[in-house]
């Protein structure tokens, strides 16, 4: 009856999110109907209070300054003009010979660089639209090719990235971001090589039956060289924020942050901390930190409503945040529950010998279930990270290949139909699942899965690299 009540509630959680209701309300409640279905009611009150209010403040413990950080930099890159600057140079680099590629590495600069995804989103789409629309390309593929550029390889391949998908295995591998930093620019080459070869060609197809940009007579989009209502800023300044992201992380990652001693920390106070369980994380919450002091600064004069940008960018990663904590929450219930155990002893049971396919299978199906890469990252790893790392230490694995296996996987999956991402994607561009999504699917769902497997392949034969 536990291992029904589990599944009872996860099919709950996927088609009530799917109709729109807030993960922030349903977590707790299909946290709470397992609980009862599993004949534990009378524990109901102590579960919620001591389980998943407890694994909810641990996550906001761990990652709230990366969240609030990540969008508080990516409003900042919005609002100063560097975005669209950065957007509009390499337009002007690529031009009109290879359209899809444009938008995709527009996308891919500014989320490696720590940019949100939806900040991208909106800053790249005026742009990218009159481009297609002045080369003739399909409208329906502007999505994929956002989604390629902001929701795939720059999220959970490439080393370094800022993203969250990268952070939190942090402390339960005990791993830096720049994890399996060979594996990763072999995953990035093949995400962005397929999906943009699979996008290129629906182009090309479609302009040889005269397809055209498709009729869309309520859109608004202004030419190319103008922006209106955006800063004027320069590309070297647009530009530098973004290195100094990923720099800086690298720079307190290898060389700052391991040559300090914490060997003297108070054990009354810091006991259970674990400092080099949190240098990666400590490393990119620095980087971030001071790219957006840089950024308000050096644009000092430039600023139209310097207090309003902050405050956009803050309470901006609040719902995020709290989403995910939430479903961290509701992960933490049911892995406390009788059947859960049935569950989890079928997924580490997949592959004895190998703990990367099980991990790649959990993260895949949470992630599905959770429509977030990170909330299913966060749910698995928080209730099988420890089996991971023993699995992975048995048999000799790099705890980094456990790190990269889990951000490509945790990628896969989580952007079926009821993704947030896509439905705020597909509304940005003025489009529906019906139109666009069979291109999101395979350049963000295909495409990875495929990438997956090598990695991997690669991973199993040779090691973390």
């Amino acid at each position: 009856m536990s291992t029904l009540a589990i599944v009872v509630s996860l099919i709950l959680l996927i088609v009530l999110a799917y109709r729109g209701i807030t993960v922030l309300l349903l977590a707790p409640l299909m946290a709470a109907l397992a609980v009862l279905l599993s004949g534990d009611g009378g524990l109901l009150l102590p579960i919620y209070t001591d389980t998943f209010m407890k694994a909810l403040g641990g996550y906001l413990i761990k990652f709230f300054p990366l969240f609030i950080l990540g969008a508080l930099f990516g409003q900042l890159m919005a609002d100063s003009g560097a975005a669209h600057a950065i957007a509009r140079w390499i337009i002007k680099r690529l031009g009109t010979r290879h359209v899809v590629l444009t938008v995709v590495l527009a996308c891919a600069i500014l989320t490696y660089g720590g940019v949100s995804l939806f900040v991208v989103a909106f800053a790249v789409f005026p742009i990218g639209a009159a481009l297609f629309r002045e080369t003739g390309t399909p409208k329906r593929l502007i999505p994929g090719a956002i989604a390629l550029g902001s929701f795939t390889f720059t999220m959970t391949a490439l080393p370094g990235t800022p993203a969250i998908q990268n952070a939190i295995p942090i402390p339960f591998f005990h791993t830096t971001s720049f994890a399996a930093p060979g594996l990763g620019i072999i995953a990035g080459a093949m995400m962005l090589g397929l999906g943009t070869w699979w996008l290129q060609s629906r182009a090309s197809r479609a302009t040889r039956r005269g397809e055209g940009y498709g009729h869309h007579p309520d859109e608004q989009i202004e030419p190319l060289e103008t922006a209106a209502g955006v800063p004027e800023i320069g590309t070297l300044a647009a530009f530098t924020p973004l290195v100094m992201v990923i720099g800086l992380n690298a720079l307190l990652t290898y060389a700052i942050l391991p040559g300090l001693d914490f060997s003297g920390l108070p054990e009354a106070r810091f006991g259970t901390l674990d400092p080099g369980a949190m240098l990666g994380l400590w490393a990119i919450i620095i980087a971030l930190l001071v790219s957006c002091a840089w950024l308000i600064v050096s644009r000092w004069r430039h600023w139209a409503d310097l207090k309003g940008t902050i405050n956009k960018g803050c309470f901006g990663s609040m719902l995020p945040v709290f989403n995910t904590a939430s479903e961290v929450g509701y992960g933490a219930v049911i892995a406390s529950l009788a059947g859960f155990v049935v569950i989890r002893d079928a997924v580490l049971s997949l592959a004895p010998g190998n703990p990367l396919i099980s991990e790649a299978v959990s993260m895949n199906v949470l992630a599905a279930v959770t429509g977030s890469s990170s909330g299913g990252m966060s749910i698995a790893l928080s209730v099988l990270g420890d089996d991971y790392l023993r699995m992975a230490n048995a048999v000799g694995l790099n705890p980094e290949l456990m790190h990269r296996v889990a951000t490509i996987a945790a990628g896969g999956m989580d952007t079926l139909p009821h993704s947030g991402a896509v439905i705020t994607l597909l509304a940005i561009c003025g489009l529906t699942h019906r139109q666009a999504y069979p291109n999101i699917a395979m350049v963000t769902i295909v495409v990875p899965m495929i990438t997956l497997v090598a990695v991997i392949t690669l991973g199993t034969l040779f090691g973390s690299f």
